[in-house]
C-alpha cells in the first residue's frame, strides 16, 4: 500500500507553496478568493470605513458617502469564511495503467493524480482554505467533507492511501452525482483520463459552472498514450473491459495520434467556452513541476 506522505517531500513543498490558486468567479461584485495573504477568506462582508490613503484602489471608494461628506472614505471588508475545495478523483481501472514500455521511476496515472491531490490538499489548508475530497469511478466511492484543520491533511491522506484504481468509468455521471453533493459555491478541481463522451463531459462541467464554482480540469495521460512508442506486433487491451485488439502499431500509429489530438483539443475547446481552466499532463513530467507551471501560469493570469 502506498503512503502518499512520500509526495509531500519538503524539497516539493518548499517550491508549491511559494504560489496559491486563485479563484477567479464574482461573489457579490468582488473578485473572490484573491488570496492576499493566507488569511483573506473567500467571501467577504462590509465592515466599516476609513479615510482614503494615496495607494488605496479608487474602486473601493465610497461615492455616497463621499457625495454626503465631501471626503474621500474607503469601504473595509473583512472575511466571513473560508474558500472551499473539492478535489475530485477518478479511481477507475483505466487509471491504474502505466505502460510497461516507461521506465519503472514512472508513476500510472492513478499515482500522479493522488501525488497532485496530496500537494494541493496541502497547499489549500496552509492558506487556511477548506478541502473536500470525493473520489468515484462509475459513481461515488469516498466522500469527505471539506474542512481547514490541519489535521484534516491525514483524514485526505488516509483516503489517497486506502483507494486503488478498478471498476469501470463513467466520469460524466460521477462529475454530477459531485455537483448535487456540494453545496456551497467554491473551486472544483478534477483529475482523471477524461475518458467519456465529449457531450456527456461538456453536460458535467456545465453542472458544475451553473453552481456557481471555479473549475479546474487536471487531464492526466500516462506518458505513453501520450506518444505512443510502440512498433511492430501489439495486443492492447482495456483495462476496465478486457476487450483485446491485436495491431500494427507502427500502421496505426498515425492515426491514433490524430484521433488523440482531436479529443484533447476538443476537450479543452469545451473547457474553455465553460470558463473551466483545462491542464494537460503526463507521467512523463513530475507531478510537482507540472503543477508548479500551472499555478504560476494561473497566478500570472488572473493577478
Amino acid at each position: 500500500m502506498a503512503s502518499y506522505e512520500q509526495y509531500l517531500l519538503p524539497d516539493v513543498l518548499r517550491r508549491i507553496t511559494r504560489l496559491d490558486l486563485r479563484a477567479r468567479f464574482m461573489v457579490e461584485g468582488f473578485l473572490s478568493g484573491l488570496h492576499e495573504s493566507p488569511y483573506k477568506g473567500f467571501s467577504v462582508e462590509f465592515s466599516d470605513h476609513r479615510k482614503y490613503v494615496p495607494g488605496d484602489e479608487i474602486r473601493r471608494v465610497d461615492w455616497k458617502v463621499y457625495g454626503k461628506t465631501d471626503r474621500y472614505y474607503v469601504k473595509r471588508f473583512e472575511a466571513e469564511t473560508t474558500m472551499e475545495c473539492h478535489l475530485l478523483l477518478d479511481r477507475s481501472a483505466s487509471m491504474g495503467f502505466r505502460s510497461k514500455t516507461l521506465p519503472s521511476r514512472f508513476m500510472t496515472k492513478f499515482e500522479y493524480s493522488t501525488a497532485i491531490a496530496a500537494a494541493l490538499g496541502y497547499l489549500m489548508i496552509r492558506q487556511q482554505d477548506a478541502v473536500g475530497m470525493v473520489t468515484f469511478d462509475n459513481r461515488i466511492r469516498e466522500y469527505a467533507r471539506p474542512r481547514s484543520r490541519r489535521a484534516h491533511l491525514g483524514n485526505l491522506l488516509s483516503i489517497l492511501a486506502n483507494c486503488s484504481p478498478a471498476g469501470y468509468t463513467d466520469v460524466s455521471g460521477s462529475i454530477h452525482e459531485a455537483a448535487a453533493l456540494i453545496g456551497k459555491k467554491g473551486l472544483v478541481i478534477a483529475l482523471s483520463d477524461f475518458l467519456d463522451e465529449p457531450d456527456d463531459l461538456e453536460k458535467a462541467l456545465s453542472h458544475l459552472r451553473y453552481r456557481g464554482h471555479d473549475v479546474i480540469v487536471f487531464h492526466v495521460l500516462d506518458a505513453a498514450e501520450a506518444s505512443f512508442p510502440f512498433s511492430g506486433a501489439m495486443e492492447f487491451s482495456d483495462p476496465e473491459t478486457n476487450v483485446r485488439i491485436k495491431a500494427d502499431a507502427d500502421a496505426v500509429r498515425a492515426d491514433y495520434l490524430d484521433a488523440l489530438a482531436d479529443f484533447v483539443a476538443d476537450l479543452k475547446g469545451r473547457c474553455h467556452a465553460l470558463g473551466v481552466d483545462y491542464v494537460q499532463l503526463d507521467t512523463s513530467v513530475s507531478f510537482d513541476q507540472a503543477l508548479v507551471s500551472y499555478l504560476s501560469n494561473r497566478k500570472r493570469n488572473y493577478m
